[in-house]
């Protein structure tokens, strides 16, 4: 057997990137997620080892790192998406790794020659990084013959080939959507070579979620309050336009405003157990349950 003298430490090139303390970071901004998380370390693990193969000579093809990440509001798209750059920024794949975030707003004009210069400068924006497009879909406007959507679309494409070394584009929305999407232009589906569903996530992990919104905030539940959220949760999880941790983001607000109302009401004096403590009458308030 011929053994290759040429070896490479796999575990300090690990070390070196540095892509460990961006999957810890990931980790610590969001609950649960495992098989998005599991997807991310999977690119990562990739491009670490093509960047090996390259460096002992071994032929490598760069993967397609344009993306689609598919889900419901809230289950943390954006910053993953943040994240992802970072990664490639630390592998070497993107100069910067910033995140700039665009909607149908940012690229698309509202007359003849305006939709291309919008469209081009928030891909300049964004080289040496991700550009995030939340809602893709919105561009594509079939039944609206006048609609601009398509020529953004098409700088898009152009500049996805053009600039594949230094721009990561992300498309990001519901999954049927991001599918009719993909189907209105097939150059859509053949640019993008990493495609990641995100999960809802379940009650244990939205309380997680609540309690450590509260935390960064300075807050805590009290014994039954913990109970009670748990219990809107159940309420609140199964319908339709409930959106995840941004639904919870939501409530923990105004159950922050509930507890201030009562506090004020009260009068008197405050400890400091008094106003990080956020009760089972805070989190019941009608206001708390009405979103």
């Amino acid at each position: 057997m011929v053994h290759d003298e040429a070896a490479l430490d796999l575990d300090a090139a690990y070390r070196e990137a540095g892509v460990d303390a961006v999957l810890a970071q990931l980790d610590d901004d969001l609950v649960g997620l495992v098989p998005v998380k599991t997807r991310v370390r999977e690119l990562a693990a990739l491009l670490l080892i093509d960047r090996l193969r390259s460096q002992l000579g071994l032929t490598t093809e760069p993967p397609t790192l344009h993306m689609s990440f598919t889900g419901n509001p809230g289950t943390g798209k954006t910053t993953v998406a943040l994240r992802m750059g970072a990664i490639l920024k630390q592998l070497g794949y993107l100069r910067r790794g910033h995140l700039v975030a665009v909607s149908r707003d940012d690229l698309v004009g509202e007359y003849v020659g305006h939709t291309a210069p919008k469209t081009k400068e928030a891909l300049r924006k964004a080289e040496g990084g991700v550009l995030f497009l939340d809602e893709a879909y919105s561009l594509h406007k079939p039944e609206n013959e006048r609609d601009y959507g398509s020529e953004a679309i098409e700088v898009l494409l152009a500049a996805m080939e053009e600039r594949r070394d230094d721009l990561v584009v992300v498309f990001a929305g519901y999954r049927d959507r991001i599918e009719r999407f993909f189907s209105s232009n097939p150059g859509l589906r053949s640019r993008v070579g990493l495609h990641v569903d995100f999960p809802d996530y379940n009650g244990d992990e939205l309380l997680a979620i609540a309690e450590r919104m509260l935390a960064t905030r300075g807050y805590r539940f009290d014994d039954e309050a913990r109970g009670a959220f748990a219990e809107y949760l159940g309420h609140r999880m199964h319908q339709p336009d409930f959106a995840n941790a941004r639904s919870v983001r939501n409530a923990i607000d105004r159950a922050r405003l509930r507890q201030a109302s009562r506090l004020v009401a009260r009068g008197g004096t405050v400890t400091r157990d008094d106003l990080t403590a956020i009760t089972a009458a805070d989190v019941r308030a009608s206001r708390v349950f009405a979103g």
